[in-house]
């Protein structure tokens, strides 16, 4: 029988973020309906090495040598054919190697190359090694604009802004302040959250809370642990309050703003810095109501997000 599916990374660290909320090998398989023989092997690995990603899989095999790959390379860039087919007979004819125009194809794309085959001649100079085709090819990736990825259109709608409800939080061990917390955000499986209120806010204070979350931040590993969301909170130079959803609400409720009505990037790319761009203008208002340039966090029929306390106070 052929390996399962990989879990991802955001799987492995709610595995983690489970154990660490001492819940048992039973409880997180029939929580995240995993089988407990993955939820203990991730578990160990974490322990053993103290990180939960997996080494890639070896992936298909390639169907042509080395020496053959270098023969289609050299064919590919010295010859201006005008197909793949084309491009495909000259190898066979230069390696000696029956292939079909398919293999050549995803060989060529494992390669960097991309575009028309006549292109190809022009993608180099012939003695520069492969390393500048793909460079090429990443700086012409780079040009293609994603939507809500231009500065121009940057604004609160791109994140993805939702109201958590705080299932456990459990300081991490050896750990300045931080909390490991387990949220569900309306999803199948709960998020695990790291975040730095251990020192504000006691940890009863923080169980079966409700939170507003950032929840498209691309996810990193914080002691080996998958911080897969941003908690909002309320600072000021000397204190700090977690954002408090209104009454109602429920995990999963979306935060909008009533000027701001575009849909939110599926996860925010890193290189545009949009969370960066957007920060500066969170800020409690003199009510203490949650505001994107002066227009209200709301969950929409249920009221306004808001601090306790702190009014005219930015928001991280």
């Amino acid at each position: 029988m052929g390996r399962g599916k990989e879990l991802s990374d955001f799987q492995r660290g709610t595995v983690v973020g489970c154990h660490l909320s001492k819940k048992s090998i039973r409880e997180t398989s029939a929580m995240l309906k995993l089988p407990r023989s993955t939820v203990s092997a991730v578990i160990l690995k974490w322990k053993r090495e103290g990180v939960t990603t997996a080494l890639p899989r070896c992936g298909r095999p390639h169907k042509l040598k080395e020496e053959d790959r270098q023969v289609l390379e050299r064919v590919a860039l010295q010859t201006g054919l005008s197909s793949t087919k084309a491009l495909t007979a000259e190898f066979q004819l230069a390696s000696g190697t029956s292939v079909s125009i398919r293999t050549v194809q995803r060989e060529l794309r494992e390669m960097g190359f991309r575009g028309r085959v006549s292109s190809y001649g022009n993608c180099r100079d012939l003695a520069a090694p492969m390393e500048d085709v793909l460079q090429l090819q990443e700086k012409e990736d780079e040009k293609v604009t994603a939507p809500c990825q231009q500065d121009a259109n940057i604004d609160v709608s791109c994140l993805d802004l939702r109201v958590g409800r705080v299932i456990s939080a459990l300081q991490l061990p050896d750990s300045d302040g931080l909390y490991m917390q387990l949220v569900d955000v309306g999803e199948p499986s709960p998020r695990t959250v790291v975040s730095e209120q251990a020192k504000e806010v006691p940890e009863d204070q923080m169980q079966n809370r409700l939170v507003i979350l950032l929840c498209n931040q691309k996810a990193a590993l914080t002691r080996g642990v998958a911080n897969q969301a941003v908690l909002l909170c309320a600072c000021s130079s000397h204190k700090v309050e977690i954002l408090e959803p209104p009454s109602g609400a429920m995990p999963g409720d979306r935060v909008t703003f009533t000027d701001f009505t575009g849909e939110p990037d599926d996860e925010l790319n890193p290189k545009q810095n949009v969370w960066e761009q957007i920060l500066p203008d969170l800020r409690t208002d003199a009510r203490c109501i949650a505001t994107y340039k002066g227009v209200p966090f709301q969950v929409e029929g249920k009221g306004l997000c808001k601090a306790q306390t702190l009014s005219d106070s930015e928001i991280k």
